[in-house]
């Protein structure tokens, strides 16, 4: 699909070629000799959200004992990060040894497409975990009934649907600019400032990107908001033994959506207003600051969390029957 949006944007690249066609990521400047540095730290960071995120994707594969909703969600949510990673990492490392720092608009619009689909697919999912949680611990004799496996299958495919066309819908009203400024300052193509560079934008532009924010960040936080209050009203007349196992699966997805919000806040605040008087780098760093701790945070949080996945992970590492 997203090949699809990227032969659409070529195919605008070339009706428009007198115009501009590539923007300059001038967050990077003149790293100098540095680069190296920060590239094989990049590397490195990248290289181990693919693998540990990888790794926890094999171990509900292989182990039957998690097949359950939980940990398909779980595992879902891995490949949500791997995608996250990919949509940030390779473009990055690849503008370090850049001098110009250009990148045309095919790629700057793919990668928008992917960074900002990946994010709300991430942050629906957890609503669907939140979800997967209320029924687990409110209804416990109807879980598997209501969340069968093929349930959560649909629940899947609905997060990811509802998830792309999201982002489309307010991706189809950037196509048609054209631009009169090529200059983003930041390490990443952020889709306020694309728009900020168009020669005249719409209402209708404006708009799609609000709802946008709204129907990715708004409604899902207010339905894992409403789960955990439902979640925490019966915890109160749970048997100690029971609320700490409650605490022990709720506490991952909590900690998910606090660095989430917490990211979010970072990137709307960075985008749409001016934080001039904030130094160079702890703005960078703000503005990236999701898109590089989530991806590891999610693994390092459910994986070691989790009894029973460390329990898989070491029947698979050391058992040798």
């Amino acid at each position: 699909m997203f090949y699809f949006v990227a032969r659409i944007v070529y195919k605008k690249e070339m009706e428009n070629s007198t115009k501009i066609v590539s923007f300059v990521l001038a967050a990077y400047g003149n790293i100098g000799n540095l680069k190296y540095l920060y590239f094989s730290l990049m590397l490195f960071w990248y290289l181990s959200i693919c693998v540990s995120n990888t790794f926890f994707i094999v171990v509900i594969y292989k182990d039957r004992n998690l097949h359950e909703p939980m940990y398909i969600l779980l595992c879902n949510l891995f490949v949500i990060e791997m995608g996250n990673g990919t949509s940030m990492y390779p473009l990055l490392l690849s503008q370090m040894f850049s001098d110009t720092h250009e990148v045309t608009l095919s790629w700057c619009f793919l990668q928008m497409c992917c960074i900002y689909t990946c994010s709300c697919v991430g942050f629906c999912s957890l609503a669907a975990m939140a979800y997967d949680r209320y029924v687990c611990i409110c209804y416990p004799l109807h879980y598997n009934v209501i969340m069968s496996t093929g349930r959560v299958g649909i629940i899947i495919l609905f997060v990811w649907m509802y998830s792309f066309v999201n982002y489309m819908f307010s991706f189809s009203f950037i196509i048609p600019l054209t631009f009169c400024g090529n200059v983003i300052d930041k390490v990443f193509c952020d889709q306020h400032l694309v728009i900020k560079l168009a020669c005249s934008v719409s209402v209708l532009t404006s708009i799609s990107d609000l709802c946008f924010a709204f129907a990715s960040v708004v409604i899902p936080f207010s339905l894992i908001l409403v789960s955990y209050m439902k979640i925490l009203s019966v915890c109160i007349n749970l048997s100690k033994e029971n609320k700490q196992k409650a605490v022990t699966t709720c506490t991952p997805q909590i900690v998910s959506v606090s660095n989430i919000c917490l990211g979010c806040v970072f990137h709307f605040v960075d985008s749409r207003f001016d934080v001039a008087y904030v130094p160079d780098k702890v703005r960078i760093f703000l503005s990236v600051y999701l898109l590089i701790f989530q991806p590891m945070i999610t693994p390092f949080m459910y994986g070691f969390n989790l009894p029973k996945i460390r329990q898989s992970c070491k029947r698979l590492l050391f058992d040798r029957k």
